[in-house]
C-alpha cells in the first residue's frame, strides 16, 4: 500500500518562501493535504498545479483542495477549489513534488559477500545492495546509495548522498555530489577513438568529471577523455539514451534531451537546451544560452544566445521561412 503524507499548508508556505517564492492564499496554515496531482485526479485532500493554458477545461473541473495557479489564470480556478497564487507555478510544483515525495535515503547496508577491493574505501552509511561489485582504488563518500548489480570502478569516486541506481557502469570517473545516475548509465567507458585507415585502437587514459546535483538518464552513455577529463559540470541534466563522447564539456546548468548524440571534443556552454534527436558534430563550440531545437543537426561553432534547428542547423527563423518556402512548393 502506498505511504501518504501529511503536508500542512504552514509547511508548504515555508518551502517556497526558502526558495524565494512568496504564496498569496486564504488557506490556515494547519489545513492538511495527502499528496500533490493532476488537475484531472487530484481530490479533495490533495493539491495540484496549473501552468499550461491548453489544460484550461481540466483545470474548470478540478476537485483539487488547493491549486497553485498565477494571477492570469486565478479566474478559471472552480469555486470548490482554494488557491495558491505564485507566479512561477512550475517551479513552486517542482519544489513541492519533493516534499510530498519520500526521499531515498540511505539505510547503512552493505550486502553481504560482495566483491570490494581491498584498495577502496566506504564511508559512513552507505548502502550497497546485492550483487554489486567495488573494483580497485574507488571512493565512495557518506549516504551514498547504489542498487543491485553495479560494477563501480576501478578508479571511481562517488560524492555523498549519491543515488546509483541498477545495473549501472562506473569506472575512472568523479562523481558529485546529490547526483542520480539511473539504471543501465555507463559512465567513464572507453572512448570512440582509432586509426581510421589501420584501425589501431587509441588508448583512452582520461576520466569523466560530473560535477554536483546532476542527473544521468537510464542507458546514456559519457565516454573518458583520452588525456584529461569529459566534464559535466554542476546542476546540468542528461536525460536517456544520450551519448556523450571522449573530452566533450558540457557547462553548468544545462539540459540534453533523449537520444542526443555530442561528437568527441565538442564545448557545450552554460544554460544550454538540446532537444531530443539532436547530432552534434566534433570540436565545435557551442555558446552559453543556446537553445538546439529537436532532431537538429548542428555541424558549425554557435554564438552565444542563439537557437537554431534543422540539418544542416540554422537560426531557427530562417529555418522557419525555409519550411514556408519549401511546403509551397
Amino acid at each position: 500500500m502506498k505511504s501518504i503524507k501529511k503536508i500542512t499548508y504552514l509547511d508548504i508556505k515555508k518551502l517556497l518562501v526558502s526558495n524565494n517564492i512568496n504564496p498569496i492564499s486564504d488557506l490556515g496554515d494547519s489545513e492538511l493535504f495527502t499528496a500533490i496531482n493532476s488537475l484531472t485526479n487530484a481530490n479533495e485532500k490533495e493539491l495540484t498545479f496549473f501552468n499550461d493554458v491548453s489544460q484550461l477545461k481540466k483545470l474548470e473541473k478540478t476537485k483539487a483542495k488547493a491549486c497553485l495557479v498565477n494571477s492570469e489564470n486565478l479566474k478559471y480556478l472552480p469555486s470548490n477549489t482554494s488557491s495558491i497564487l505564485v507566479e512561477n507555478t512550475y517551479k513552486a510544483f517542482a519544489l513541492l513534488s519533493n516534499l510530498f515525495s519520500f526521499k531515498a535515503l540511505s539505510n547503512g547496508i552493505i550486502s553481504k559477500n560482495l566483491p570490494i577491493h581491498n584498495t577502496s574505501i566506504i564511508n559512513k552509511n552507505v548502502q550497497i545492495d546485492q550483487f554489486v561489485d567495488i573494483g580497485e582504488n574507488c571512493i565512495v563518500h557518506e549516504n551514498v546509495i547504489i542498487n543491485s548489480n553495479c560494477k563501480i570502478g576501478p578508479n571511481a569516486v562517488i560524492g555523498s548522498n549519491t543515488i546509483i541506481y541498477s545495473n549501472s557502469n562506473l569506472q575512472d570517473c568523479i562523481i558529485g555530489s546529490d547526483c542520480v545516475i539511473k539504471s543501465g548509465a555507463v559512465i567513464g567507458g572507453s572512448g570512440f577513438g582509432f586509426d581510421p585507415i589501420s584501425k589501431v585502437r587509441i588508448n583512452h587514459i582520461g576520466n569523466v568529471v560530473i560535477g554536483d546535483n546532476c542527473n544521468i538518464g537510464s542507458n546514456t552513455t559519457i565516454d573518458r577523455a583520452v588525456f584529461d577529463s569529459t566534464i559535466i559540470s554542476r546542476n546540468s541534466f542528461i536525460d536517456n539514451l544520450v551519448q556523450i563522447a571522449h573530452n566533450v564539456y558540457v557547462g553548468e546548468n544545462s539540459i540534453i534531451a533523449a537520444q542526443t548524440g555530442i561528437a568527441g571534443s565538442t564545448k557545450i556552454g552554460n544554460k544550454v537546451i538540446i532537444g531530443g534527436q539532436a547530432g552534434i558534430a566534433g570540436h565545435l563550440t557551442i555558446g552559453d544560452n543556446v537553445k538546439i531545437a529537436a532532431k537538429s543537426g548542428v555541424t558549425k561553432n554557435v554564438k552565444d544566445n542563439s537557437t537554431i534547428a534543422g540539418f544542416p542547423a540554422v537560426d531557427i527563423k530562417r529555418w522557419k521561412i525555409s519550411n514556408i518556402k519549401l511546403n509551397k512548393l
